[in-house]
């Protein structure tokens, strides 16, 4: 089967994480006899240095015309005075609203091996802890109206019951798959947008009988996620909330460079990305953690390629690297190995194809 796969290196850590993330489809196309092509697209940052606009129009064409985009991460200090409408980081707002995805779908599940990396108590995560955070990506504040006038700063926050009602139709469908139990949250005792939200999800719910619906607030999930992380299964929230929420529950898995993510929307063309930051402090040190890039990759496989046993291959390589005791700074323990980006993904890719 033959790709075409639109890479975003992008800033900090990017082209290190995305790097090794390209090893292993090299890799997965040679055991399976798949061709993957690659289109590199200037986004974030280094857009803004090379054309002055962080997604320029005709690299935003590239990843419209690819089967699926792979991204590494976007922004860094060094931009931090530009414009407002110029940041790195929307040129990923544009991107997202350009390719139409508005699903963000961010698992929350610790491996066997980094339970003891988690910072909760133990007797927490021997409850478990796997649920799936499904936030809605092109919505909410963060594509509202943004503007500052003297001393004063205004966001907008608008939800139409359209956008309301795709989403939570994903939240439903995602948690039919699973454990059919699905927690809405919202701030509905104090916003309008999230009233309408709950109003919505509960006509929804008519439709899904044999899913059990939640309602909770969003300070409330917050306290939840460390507190009581096993209730969950699926968790659907606007963009904002989302955005909050999935970072702290990257967290009590042990390290947020573990964590993948995929954006979809109606068609197959999906966007997929670590859910961290392009931390620049340890950006071309080789100590950055690309695994979270490599289970997005994957992801990307499974979703968007339908090729599952080869997404299953990735995962099962990132699980015998960390049953040898490897490990990379960030989740860093007692007894294990450290080892820096780049023999991290080698060791992935050396995985791959073993029984």
């Amino acid at each position: 089967m033959v790709k075409n796969v639109a890479v975003i290196r992008g800033d900090g850590i990017g082209p290190e994480i995305v790097g090794q993330a390209l090893k292993v489809l090299d890799r997965v196309a040679e055991l399976y006899g798949h061709t993957f092509h690659y289109t590199d697209v200037d986004m974030g940052g280094c857009a803004i240095d090379k054309y002055g606009d962080p997604l320029p129009q005709a690299e935003l064409e590239k990843c419209l015309a690819s089967d699926s985009v792979l991204l590494g991460a976007v922004g860094g200090n060094k931009w931090n005075d530009v414009p407002g409408h110029l940041r790195p980081e929307k040129g990923l707002l544009r991107l997202r609203a350009g390719m139409g995805v508005y699903s963000n779908n961010r698992p929350a599940k610790i491996w066997p091996q980094l339970a003891d990396a988690s910072p909760l108590k133990k007797s927490i995560v021997e409850k478990g802890i796997d649920f799936i955070i499904v936030r809605e990506l092109i919505g909410g504040i963060y594509f509202g109206e943004h503007k500052t006038e003297g001393d004063t700063a205004t966001d907008i926050l608008k939800y139409s019951e359209k956008e309301i009602e795709r989403i939570g139709r994903i939240g439903f469908e995602t948690a039919r798959k699973r454990n059919r139990k699905l927690c809405s949250v919202e701030k509905s005792n104090v916003l309008d947008s999230s009233r309408l939200w709950k109003k919505v999800m509960h006509r929804l719910w008519e439709e899904y009988p044999d899913v059990e619906l939640s309602d909770m607030l969003v300070d409330n999930c917050a306290m939840q996620i460390v507190k009581n992380p096993a209730q969950f299964d699926v968790v659907v929230t606007e963009n904002m909330f989302g955005d909050i929420l999935s970072d702290e529950a990257s967290m009590i898995t042990g390290s947020i460079g573990m964590i993948p993510s995929s954006s979809l929307g109606a068609t197959a063309c999906g966007l997929y990305e670590p859910i961290h930051g392009s931390a620049p402090d340890i950006a071309g040190q080789d100590k950055a953690n690309p695994i979270g890039t490599i289970l997005s990759a994957a992801m990307m496989l499974r979703f968007s390629f339908d090729m599952a046993k080869e997404a299953d291959a990735i995962e099962q390589a990132v699980s015998a690297y960390l049953d040898a005791g490897f490990r990379t700074a960030d989740i860093m323990s007692e007894g294990m190995t450290l080892v820096g980006c780049r023999q991290c993904g080698e060791l992935i890719v050396r995985n791959l194809g073993k029984e």
